[in-house]
Protein backbone atom coordinates (compact mmCIF):
# COMPACT_ATOMS: atom_id res chain seq x y z
CA UNK A 1 0.00 0.00 0.00
CA UNK A 2 1.44 3.66 -0.97
CA UNK A 3 1.82 5.69 1.07
CA UNK A 4 -1.63 8.04 -0.42
CA UNK A 5 -3.37 5.21 0.15
CA UNK A 6 -2.70 4.44 3.17
CA UNK A 7 -3.22 8.99 4.47
CA UNK A 8 -6.46 8.51 2.75
CA UNK A 9 -7.76 5.55 4.85
CA UNK A 10 -6.42 6.56 7.87
CA UNK A 11 -8.18 10.39 7.09
CA UNK A 12 -11.21 8.27 6.44
CA UNK A 13 -10.86 5.82 9.51
CA UNK A 14 -10.69 9.17 11.70
CA UNK A 15 -13.78 10.66 10.31
CA UNK A 16 -15.57 7.71 11.13
CA UNK A 17 -14.42 7.94 14.52
CA UNK A 18 -15.52 11.89 14.62
CA UNK A 19 -18.95 10.67 13.63
CA UNK A 20 -19.68 7.87 15.57
CA UNK A 21 -18.06 10.22 18.67
CA UNK A 22 -20.98 12.96 17.39
CA UNK A 23 -23.09 10.60 17.46
CA UNK A 24 -23.33 9.90 20.69
CA UNK A 25 -22.67 13.03 21.96
CA UNK A 26 -25.77 13.92 20.28
CA UNK A 27 -28.14 11.00 21.90
CA UNK A 28 -30.50 12.12 24.58
CA UNK A 29 -30.17 11.70 27.90
CA UNK A 30 -32.47 9.54 30.08
CA UNK A 31 -35.83 10.73 30.34
CA UNK A 32 -36.96 10.36 34.09
CA UNK A 33 -40.73 9.74 34.55
CA UNK A 34 -42.52 10.51 37.81
CA UNK A 35 -46.24 10.77 37.32
CA UNK A 36 -49.86 8.60 37.00
CA UNK A 37 -50.68 6.08 34.88
CA UNK A 38 -53.43 7.94 32.56
CA UNK A 39 -54.49 4.76 29.92
CA UNK A 40 -52.45 1.19 28.82
CA UNK A 41 -52.71 0.21 25.61
CA UNK A 42 -50.80 -2.77 25.25
CA UNK A 43 -46.99 -1.99 26.15
CA UNK A 44 -47.72 1.74 25.95
CA UNK A 45 -48.08 3.49 29.06
CA UNK A 46 -49.53 7.27 28.56
CA UNK A 47 -48.57 9.25 31.86
CA UNK A 48 -49.77 12.61 33.01
CA UNK A 49 -46.96 14.08 34.88
CA UNK A 50 -47.15 15.23 38.77
CA UNK A 51 -47.52 18.24 38.21
CA UNK A 52 -49.97 18.16 35.46
CA UNK A 53 -48.11 19.96 32.86
CA UNK A 54 -46.88 17.11 30.63
CA UNK A 55 -48.10 13.99 28.94
CA UNK A 56 -45.94 11.29 28.07
CA UNK A 57 -46.03 7.84 25.96
CA UNK A 58 -44.15 5.36 27.39
CA UNK A 59 -43.47 2.16 25.65
CA UNK A 60 -42.51 -0.85 27.77
CA UNK A 61 -40.05 -3.32 26.20
CA UNK A 62 -40.89 -7.08 26.60
CA UNK A 63 -38.84 -8.03 29.66
CA UNK A 64 -39.37 -4.36 31.23
CA UNK A 65 -38.76 -5.08 34.94
CA UNK A 66 -42.00 -3.83 37.54
CA UNK A 67 -41.12 -3.05 40.87
CA UNK A 68 -43.14 -2.45 43.58
CA UNK A 69 -43.13 0.45 46.23
CA UNK A 70 -44.15 -0.04 50.14
CA UNK A 71 -43.64 2.26 52.94
CA UNK A 72 -40.68 0.87 54.96
CA UNK A 73 -39.22 2.36 58.72
CA UNK A 74 -35.62 3.59 59.26
CA UNK A 75 -35.43 0.00 61.57
CA UNK A 76 -35.63 -1.85 58.25
CA UNK A 77 -32.01 -0.43 57.49
CA UNK A 78 -29.05 -2.13 58.61
CA UNK A 79 -25.26 -1.81 58.66
CA UNK A 80 -24.16 -3.07 55.22
CA UNK A 81 -27.54 -2.04 53.61
CA UNK A 82 -27.28 -0.47 50.22
CA UNK A 83 -30.20 2.34 50.02
CA UNK A 84 -30.48 5.22 47.62
CA UNK A 85 -31.20 8.81 49.27
CA UNK A 86 -32.62 11.58 48.05
CA UNK A 87 -30.68 14.84 49.63
CA UNK A 88 -30.51 18.28 50.33
CA UNK A 89 -27.00 19.88 50.81
CA UNK A 90 -26.07 21.33 54.39
CA UNK A 91 -23.88 23.92 55.23
CA UNK A 92 -21.52 21.49 57.12
CA UNK A 93 -21.29 19.47 53.97
CA UNK A 94 -23.61 16.77 55.13
CA UNK A 95 -27.49 15.30 53.26
CA UNK A 96 -30.89 15.72 54.88
CA UNK A 97 -32.83 12.92 53.53
CA UNK A 98 -35.75 14.11 51.60
CA UNK A 99 -37.12 10.30 50.73
CA UNK A 100 -34.62 6.95 51.39
CA UNK A 101 -34.86 3.96 49.63
CA UNK A 102 -34.01 0.38 50.79
CA UNK A 103 -32.75 -1.48 47.88
CA UNK A 104 -33.60 -5.22 48.08
CA UNK A 105 -30.17 -7.40 47.66
CA UNK A 106 -30.51 -8.07 44.14
CA UNK A 107 -30.23 -4.70 43.12
CA UNK A 108 -27.24 -3.70 45.10
CA UNK A 109 -24.96 -1.60 43.16
CA UNK A 110 -27.57 0.40 41.25
CA UNK A 111 -26.81 3.41 40.13
CA UNK A 112 -23.93 3.60 43.01
CA UNK A 113 -22.49 7.01 43.39
CA UNK A 114 -23.41 10.48 44.54
CA UNK A 115 -24.75 12.84 42.01
CA UNK A 116 -26.99 16.29 41.05
CA UNK A 117 -31.18 15.04 41.57
CA UNK A 118 -34.15 16.44 40.08
CA UNK A 119 -36.59 15.70 42.52
CA UNK A 120 -36.62 19.30 43.78
CA UNK A 121 -34.10 21.93 42.95
CA UNK A 122 -30.57 21.23 44.03
CA UNK A 123 -31.37 17.56 45.37
CA UNK A 124 -29.12 14.99 44.94
CA UNK A 125 -28.77 11.36 44.82
CA UNK A 126 -26.61 8.82 46.38
CA UNK A 127 -26.62 5.34 46.77
CA UNK A 128 -24.23 3.54 48.76
CA UNK A 129 -23.66 1.13 51.43
CA UNK A 130 -24.45 2.25 55.15
CA UNK A 131 -21.25 1.47 57.21
CA UNK A 132 -22.64 3.77 59.77
CA UNK A 133 -25.61 4.28 61.70
CA UNK A 134 -26.13 6.51 65.10
CA UNK A 135 -28.61 9.10 67.20
CA UNK A 136 -27.08 12.43 65.95
CA UNK A 137 -28.23 16.31 67.44
CA UNK A 138 -30.37 16.77 64.49
CA UNK A 139 -31.72 13.39 64.06
CA UNK A 140 -30.50 9.31 62.77
CA UNK A 141 -27.47 10.07 61.39
CA UNK A 142 -26.26 7.30 58.39
CA UNK A 143 -23.16 7.19 56.85
CA UNK A 144 -22.54 5.95 53.35
CA UNK A 145 -19.65 4.83 51.34
CA UNK A 146 -19.22 4.03 47.75
CA UNK A 147 -16.34 3.62 45.71
CA UNK A 148 -15.35 7.59 45.23
CA UNK A 149 -15.73 8.66 49.10
CA UNK A 150 -18.97 9.10 51.54
CA UNK A 151 -21.58 11.02 52.94
CA UNK A 152 -23.42 11.75 56.13
CA UNK A 153 -27.08 11.70 55.97
CA UNK A 154 -29.40 13.12 58.71
CA UNK A 155 -32.45 11.44 58.74
CA UNK A 156 -35.47 13.63 60.07
CA UNK A 157 -39.03 12.64 61.30
CA UNK A 158 -40.71 13.87 57.84
CA UNK A 159 -38.23 11.57 55.78
CA UNK A 160 -40.06 9.24 53.71
CA UNK A 161 -38.94 5.22 53.83
CA UNK A 162 -39.98 2.82 51.24
CA UNK A 163 -38.07 -0.39 49.61
CA UNK A 164 -38.60 -2.30 46.60
CA UNK A 165 -40.96 -5.28 46.07
CA UNK A 166 -41.18 -7.69 43.09
CA UNK A 167 -44.14 -6.08 40.96
CA UNK A 168 -46.30 -7.15 37.85
CA UNK A 169 -47.51 -5.57 35.00
CA UNK A 170 -50.88 -5.96 36.14
CA UNK A 171 -50.52 -3.10 38.75
CA UNK A 172 -49.60 -0.86 35.53
CA UNK A 173 -53.36 0.70 35.55
CA UNK A 174 -55.59 3.75 35.04
CA UNK A 175 -54.60 5.74 38.25
CA UNK A 176 -50.83 4.37 39.30
CA UNK A 177 -48.61 6.07 40.69
CA UNK A 178 -45.18 5.26 38.90
CA UNK A 179 -41.50 6.25 38.21
CA UNK A 180 -39.47 5.67 35.52
CA UNK A 181 -35.65 6.60 36.24
CA UNK A 182 -33.83 6.12 33.26
CA UNK A 183 -36.37 6.63 29.84
CA UNK A 184 -35.12 6.59 25.95
CA UNK A 185 -36.64 9.04 23.95
CA UNK A 186 -37.19 7.60 20.67
CA UNK A 187 -37.18 9.93 17.08
CA UNK A 188 -41.18 10.05 16.87
CA UNK A 189 -41.49 11.63 20.55
CA UNK A 190 -42.54 8.83 22.77
CA UNK A 191 -40.70 7.21 25.05
CA UNK A 192 -39.08 3.47 25.92
CA UNK A 193 -39.01 2.01 29.38
CA UNK A 194 -37.01 -1.22 30.90
CA UNK A 195 -38.04 -0.78 34.20
CA UNK A 196 -41.31 0.99 35.80
CA UNK A 197 -41.72 1.27 39.81
CA UNK A 198 -45.30 1.26 41.10
CA UNK A 199 -46.63 2.58 44.20
CA UNK A 200 -48.77 0.91 46.55
CA UNK A 201 -51.33 1.03 48.88
CA UNK A 202 -51.80 4.64 47.74
CA UNK A 203 -48.09 5.40 47.84
CA UNK A 204 -46.48 7.82 45.62
CA UNK A 205 -42.51 6.53 44.51
CA UNK A 206 -40.83 9.16 46.38
CA UNK A 207 -37.84 9.51 44.48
Amino acid sequence: MNQIARRALGAAGFALLLATSVSFAQQPPPVRVRGTVEAVDGPVLTVKSRDGQTTYKVRLTDNAAVRGIVKAALSDIKDNSFIGVTGMPQSDGSQKAVEIHIFPEPMRGTGEGHRPWDLVPNSTMTNATVSQMVKGVQGNEITLKYKEGEKKIVVAPETVIVTYVPGDKSELKPGSKIFIAAANKKDDGTLEAAAVSVGRDGITPPM
